[in-house]
Formats: structure tokens, sequence, C-alpha cells
């Protein structure tokens, strides 16, 4: 990704801070909402994309009125450190459609996945496939009561 402070502005930030809470608004109103000629917009938003700041656009969707009800933060501790494990690690978990999100972590636990499943009996089925074929030493869930707070936009305004 390519840096971007030299042309980096207060025009940028509200382009961005708008696509984070509406995506899929049109060339028009994003131009209209941030003060720009549509044009000028557009220009905008290709070099941020071309950047690697904006990545895309996605849809959220209420997972638990599909029935995927149950989130579950699962730790992982390992003794295998190499970029071969690694690797192959990562590659295991992309193919876990379960797996929303895995951060390799610094402290007490090597690995945080981010699970969201069907209930009890679709996370077992998960955590079976999850530790077919690793060795790990520790795995644990914690189970998500309540989502407090969940895909909160970013308030850029800081890096004016």
């Amino acid at each position: 990704m390519t840096h971007m402070k030299e042309s980096f502005d207060e025009i940028d930030i509200r382009i961005l801070n708008t696509l984070q809470n509406e995506a899929g608004l049109s060339q028009r109103e994003l131009a209209e909402r941030v003060g720009l000629s549509q044009n000028a917009c557009w220009r905008r938003l290709q070099r941020l994309q071309s950047s690697g700041i904006v990545k895309g656009t996605r849809t959220l969707v209420d997972l638990s009125a599909l029935g995927l009800d149950l989130t579950v933060f699962v730790m992982i501790r390992t003794r295998h450190h190499s970029r071969d494990w690694s690797q192959s690690f990562a590659r295991h978990v992309a193919a876990l459609p379960e797996v929303i999100d895995c951060h390799r972590i610094g402290g007490d636990w090597d690995y945080m996945l981010k699970v969201v499943t069907r209930g009890m009996a679709g996370y077992d089925i998960f955590y079976q496939r999850l530790i077919n074929g690793f060795e790990f030493d520790t795995v644990t869930g914690l189970f998500s009561m309540e989502g407090i707070l969940e895909n909160r936009p970013v308030d850029l305004n800081r890096l004016a």
C-alpha cells in the first residue's frame, strides 16, 4: 500500500468517513455529501482506490437473522512458529467459512479467530475441523453474549 500523507487532506477524510457509513451511495450523492463536483470526487475516489486505502465495498448482513446466532472468539496457543507452519495454518483457517477474522497476536495467545456459526452444535463441528491435522497447545473459546459495537466505522477526523 502506498502512503498518501503528502496528498491526504480533509476532503479525502470526508470521503472515507462517508463511505464507511454508506458505501452504497451513488457518485453524485457522495460528491454532494463531501462538497465536491462529481468529477473531482470521482478522481479522488480513484486515487484512494489505486493507493490501496479504499479496498472495496461490502454490505453488512444481520447474521443472527440468518440463523448464525453464535459468535465465538477462539484463542489458540501453539509451539509452532515457523513460517511454513504459519502459512499452512493461515490456509487452513481461510478454508473454514465460519472464520470471519483471524489475527496473529502478542501476549499469552498466538492467534485469535472470530467465528460465527449456528449455535453450539455448529461450533462443535467447526472446532473438530479446526483441530483436524494441527497440533495446538491450547484452544479455548470465548462465547459472545451480546455484540455491543460491531463493524464500527473508524473516525478518521483525527488524521486531519
